[in-house]
């Protein structure tokens, strides 16, 4: 990542309405591990990876960086949330220069269907549009991962391309705090 320009890191603990947005911490670990390990996780990811990998290579305290949200249920990681900068070699983009902040997420399955990622993801970009106020930020998912094209809907994210990467059909969209003037 880029960086996220002249935001002031780590943040302090975003609170919605059942969740806390927090730095990762050590506690966190196993969450870790189990999300990247996870076949229902990485169905739309490029697959799981290998738990023996990932408890030799995921660091005591994972997700220690600028741009990575933990998302908290009752004390207890049920997801990530990362806003990074989109990497300019990737098709998908929204400014001629590239290098958009993206938003991403992952959550464990047993978090699935509760509403948790629209939760989370919405007081994400609330943080981001009053750190980097007007900034765009892009969503990519399969076009295929109907969960997540309903939730970038809900969101507020339009669709600006589709285009085939890692063997399918991506959706990317753009979501913005500044309404159009029209």
């Amino acid at each position: 990542m880029t960086g996220l320009g002249p935001v002031t890191w780590p943040h302090a603990p975003i609170r919605t309405e059942r969740l806390v947005l927090r730095e990762s911490e050590a506690r966190d670990r196993a969450a870790f591990i189990e999300l990247f390990a996870s076949p229902e996780v990485g169905i739309h990811l490029g697959g799981p990876r290998p738990r023996p990998e990932l408890e030799r290579v995921v660091p005591e305290v994972p997700g220690r960086r600028p741009g990575l949200f933990v998302i908290d249920l009752d004390g207890v990681m049920i997801g990530m949330i990362t806003l990074d900068r989109r990497d300019t070699e990737r098709p998908g983009h929204v400014r001629p220069d590239a290098g958009e902040a993206e938003l991403g997420y992952m959550f464990l399955p047993e978090a699935w269907g509760h509403g948790y990622a629209a939760e989370a993801c919405a007081a994400a970009l609330d943080w981001f549009a009053d750190a980097l106020p007007g900034e765009p930020v892009g969503l990519c998912t399969q076009s295929a991962n109907g969960r997540a094209m309903r939730l970038a809907a809900k969101l507020g994210f339009t669709e600006v391309e589709r285009f085939e990467e890692y063997g399918a059909e991506q959706w990317f969209g753009v979501w913005s705090s500044v309404t159009p003037s029209g």
